[in-house]
C-alpha cells in the first residue's frame, strides 16, 4: 500500500497590512479572517500538522484561542512588505524541524485572506499531489471573458493592440482558449523545493476552485463580498 504524504500547513499571518490596517483578523460576519482558514485547516483530513506563522502577538493569542498551534514567534525581519513567502515558509520548517524533530513531505501555504476555502479545497490539493507526484499545486480561478488578443493599451487617447501580431477582429470568446490565475487559497510544494529556494518546481498541477469561493481579501469592499458569498453559500448560520 502506498504510503500517504506528509503535510505541513503553514498559515501565514502577519501584523502589519496597508490595504485593510490589521487585515489578518478584520471582522468578517462577526468573526475575525484568520479563524476561517483555521476552521478549514482543523477540519481537513489529510494535514498531518498545521500551524500559525504571525509577527503579532494579538494574532497568535487568536490563532490559540480557536485552537491552534502557534510554535513561535516570527521575526521582525521575515514581517515586512518585502519579506518573501519562500524565507517565511523556510523558517517554519526549520523551527518545526529542529525544535519538534518532524519532516515532512510537502508544505501548504494557507493564506487568511481567502476566507471560503473549504477543508475539501484543501485536502483535493493534498490528494491532487499524492497521485500526480507533483512538485507543487495551487488553486487557480477561471479568468471570465479574458482572451490576450482583446487587451489593448491607450496611447495620446487612441487604442492600440497589446499584443503586436494582432491584426483585424478577435476572434470570438467561444474560440479562444480558457485562462487562469492563482486564487491565492492554495499553495502546496514539496518541502526540498521550498528550502531551496523554489515554490514551483517542474511539475506543477493546477487544482480549479469556482469564483464564488475564490475571493481574496485585499480591500474593504473584498470583506463586503466575501460576506456575501458566505450567506449565498449557506456557509455560516
Amino acid at each position: 500500500m502506498k504510503k500517504s504524504i506528509s503535510v505541513l500547513g503553514i498559515i501565514t499571518a502577519r501584523g502589519g497590512s496597508k490595504g485593510i490596517p490589521n487585515k489578518n483578523i478584520s471582522l468578517l460576519h462577526g468573526k475575525p479572517l484568520i479563524t476561517y482558514t483555521i476552521d478549514a485547516a482543523r477540519d481537513s483530513k489529510l494535514l498531518t500538522r498545521c500551524i500559525v506563522s504571525t509577527d503579532s502577538a494579538e494574532i497568535a493569542e487568536i490563532a490559540k484561542n480557536a485552537g491552534m498551534d502557534v510554535p513561535f514567534i516570527r521575526p521582525a525581519e521575515l514581517s515586512t512588505d518585502t519579506a518573501l513567502a519562500l524565507d517565511v515558509l523556510s523558517h517554519a520548517i526549520r523551527f518545526v524541524g529542529e525544535h519538534d524533530k518532524q519532516q515532512f513531505d510537502y508544505v501548504m501555504m494557507l493564506q487568511p485572506t481567502s476566507p471560503l476555502r473549504s477543508h475539501d479545497d484543501i485536502d483535493a490539493c493534498i490528494r491532487l499531489a499524492e497521485e500526480t507526484d507533483a512538485d507543487s499545486v495551487f488553486s487557480l480561478v477561471e479568468l471570465p471573458d479574458f482572451a490576450p488578443q482583446k487587451i489593448k493599451t491607450i496611447e495620446n487617447g487612441e487604442i492600440h493592440s497589446f499584443l503586436q501580431e494582432e491584426k483585424g477582429q478577435s476572434d470570438p470568446r467561444h474560440r479562444g482558449r480558457k485562462a487562469y490565475k492563482r486564487n491565492c487559497a492554495v499553495y502546496l510544494t514539496k518541502t526540498n523545493l521550498i528550502l531551496g529556494g523554489d515554490q514551483f518546481g517542474k511539475k506543477s498541477m493546477a487544482y480549479v476552485m469556482p469564483r464564488d469561493r475564490s475571493i481574496d481579501i485585499n480591500e474593504p469592499v473584498d470583506l463586503e463580498l466575501a460576506e456575501f458569498w458566505l450567506k449565498k453559500l449557506n456557509m455560516i448560520p
